[in-house]
């Protein structure tokens, strides 16, 4: 590992990490992406938030990991949980139980020998509506809009363009209040990764920045709610909102995701 002589906007240097530092980084996030598999199998109308909770913390331990959410700034679960207008940081709760058309986003973050993985899915809890159907599928595309963004010399405002523009185009919004983060050996690390932006602006990517891309596309206004919990966040106007997320690293001649899905299940939403 060492620092870019990049800053990012708010002044915090940008870990680059080296060939010695892309296997632990892949671990993390292939074990990210298996658990993520892992709960497509859990996801049915009647389950709790609670118990999809538990047993992503239970999965994760058998593994060896620890969830990088237990305790971060005293939040107390091993996941967030985010259903129909939930944004993102959805509680895991008893009384809040996955219903026929739901949509649900599940974000696992585990600690796997001192690296940290994060990656998120949207599910669909039985059959969607039409909306939420192109709603999930719009915001997986932008991820990877802003994936695709991704290589050395590109900037940081082409990604967040690339995703806005994707959303956009079906005629919904991004979330502007929240954004992607370097990560590695931190959690929540430099550089933003926002999803919006103009084209040849902000950080200069540079081979070994690792970060997440995690668009949140909302089917109305982009404007959020943080609620009384201090942590669930929703949709102002109270439409559904949908969120994939990925970890990269941008390499010498473009980016590698550290959190496909060994099994095939992060394809776009059918």
């Amino acid at each position: 590992m060492r620092q870019s002589r990049q800053t990012d906007q708010h002044g915090r240097p940008i870990t680059l990490y080296g060939a010695e530092d892309w296997p632990a980084l892949r671990r993390a996030g292939r074990l990210a992406a298996e658990a993520l598999d892992h709960v497509a199998g859990l996801i049915r109308p009647g389950i709790s938030t609670a118990e999809l909770d538990r047993q992503c913390e239970a999965w994760m331990r058998e593994r060896g990991a620890v969830p990088a959410t237990l305790g971060y700034h005293g939040y107390r679960h091993a996941s967030c949980i985010s259903i129909n207008h939930v944004v993102t940081h959805g509680v895991p709760s008893e009384d809040k139980r996955l219903v026929e058309g739901d949509i649900v986003n599940v974000d696992l973050s585990p600690i796997l020998d001192g690296w940290f993985g994060d990656s998120s899915r949207t599910y669909f809890v039985g059959e969607p509506s039409p909306l939420a159907r192109r709603l999930t599928r719009t915001a997986w595309r932008a991820m990877w809009a802003g994936i695709e963004a991704v290589r050395p010399g590109a900037r940081m405002g082409d990604v967040g363009h690339a995703i806005e523009a994707a959303a956009r185009a079906e005629g919904f919004t991004v979330v502007r209040d929240f954004c992607g983060h370097g990560i590695g050996r931190v959690f929540h690390d430099a550089p933003e990764v926002l999803n919006f932006g103009r084209p040849g602006t902000g950080v200069l990517l540079e081979p070994g920045m690792v970060f997440t891309i995690e668009p949140m596309v909302n089917a109305g206004g982009a404007a959020v709610k943080v609620m009384a919990d201090k942590w669930t966040t929703v949709t102002r106007d109270r439409s559904l909102s949908a969120q994939f997320e990925h970890m990269v690293g941008v390499t010498e001649t473009g980016v590698e995701v550290f959190t496909r899905s060994p099994a095939g299940l992060d394809g776009e939403p059918a």
